[in-house]
């Protein structure tokens, strides 16, 4: 069969991070099926905002909570927050695949959520290693190709996972890999408001 010639390495590994993710969802789904984890969404703090949102402030005068962004979104990362109705993300379920045209951006028609020149403006949060239950030094580097940004490093001198905060954009697809693949989390994306609060 003849291979397209058009079809490159990033379409490649979009479209295998796709089908990792889609194959993630399903098993997440099913574990966390119980009516007490879906009652928990409702008290989660680790929630991201969608890729190209303003500072968190601006962001709630300018959202009219009005679902465009959750529609636009292909793989159905985007959802409605259910206390406030206000788009976000969780990404130990549904990752920010960080799409190149970026319809949910595309589809605000407010600017709480803004343009973005590329997926290294981004800046939905940072992600952060636990290495107390990291496994990296044990062999699992799965997040580690499957960040979109290659913001994930494994040092072989200490065996330790890092960030690189420069390139991290915090859409959250090293949570979920480590989610599926693991017995308990060691990488998670905190968000870009939480970070802001700490600086402060």
């Amino acid at each position: 069969m003849a291979t397209n010639p058009s079809y490159g390495r990033r379409a490649f590994l979009k479209d295998s991070v796709i089908s990792t993710v889609k194959a993630a969802q399903e098993l997440v789904k099913h574990a966390d099926a119980s009516p007490v984890e879906t009652t928990a969404l409702s008290i989660r703090l680790d929630w991201l905002r969608p890729p190209g949102a303003v500072a968190e402030e601006t962001f709630l005068d300018r959202c009219t909570k009005c679902n465009d962004c959750v529609t636009a979104c292909p793989p159905g990362a985007v959802t409605a927050h259910p206390a406030d109705g206000t788009p976000i993300l969780f990404a130990d379920q549904s990752p920010c695949l960080l799409c190149e045209d970026f319809p949910c951006i595309m589809a605000c028609r407010t600017d709480a959520l803004v343009p973005v020149s590329g997926i290294d403006q981004v800046r939905m949060g940072t992600a952060e290693v636990s290495h107390r239950f990291c496994t990296a030094g044990q062999g699992c580097h799965a997040c580690v190709s499957k960040c979109p940004t290659n913001a994930l490093v494994f040092d072989v001198a200490s065996l330790h996972l890092s960030v690189s905060p420069e390139t991290c954009v915090g859409c959250g697809m090293c949570e979920m890999i480590c989610k599926t693949v693991n017995d308990r989390v060691a990488i998670r994306a905190i968000p870009a408001r939480q970070m802001a609060k700490v600086a402060q």
